[in-house]
């Protein structure tokens, strides 16, 4: 069972220290955003049914990264959602909109997920191979590759390389620059 949303951590800033960010649960408030950054970041995107779906979920981690902006809530810019299925957590979708890219937003938003979940839980997930950017981001968050899946995705017909976080050594490497 995830742990019940913590009070609202301090924002934080990205990687180059220019803006800061507010890490929270997602709600179906935000899907219109969400469902605009997934059809901006991926050529083949989730429904929205999809999206309605993990986020009612109490068996999902939905999170969001927010930059302040005219909506007071602030303007969503990344997100990521996780499912646990039995004792694993399965990483299901993390997108950074494509203008915001490479300012350490899908990390925060790893450390975020990692936080929430027991640190004996494993997590698992699906990459493309050609992904190279996102293999990178894993491995520094302790994911190591562990096998494939044949003609995971439709749109092209790749494979998946399936990556868990190791749990041997208790914590695995946090990612911390």
């Amino acid at each position: 069972m995830p742990s019940p949303d913590p009070p609202p951590p301090p924002p934080r800033t990205d990687a180059e220290g220019a803006e800061q960010i507010t890490i929270r649960r997602l709600g179906l408030a935000d899907l219109p955003q969400v469902i605009a950054i997934e059809r901006r970041a991926f050529v083949t995107p989730w429904s929205s049914a999809m999206f309605v779906l993990e986020l009612s979920k109490a068996s999902s981690i939905s999170v969001g990264a927010f930059l302040p902006g005219r909506r007071r809530a602030g303007s969503l810019t990344a997100y990521l959602i996780a499912s646990r299925y039995a004792d694993v957590w399965h990483l299901m979708n993390v997108a950074v909109d494509p203008p915001v890219r490479r300012r350490g937003l899908a990390g925060l938003l790893l450390e975020e997920l990692i936080a929430r979940v027991s640190p004996a839980e494993p997590i698992t997930l699906e990459v493309r191979p050609s992904n190279g950017a996102a293999i990178a981001l894993y491995k520094r968050f302790g994911f190591q590759a562990a096998g494939l899946r044949p003609g995971y995705y439709r749109d092209t017909g790749e494979d998946a390389l399936i990556m868990w976080r190791a749990v041997e050594d208790g914590l695995g490497s946090e990612g911390r620059r």
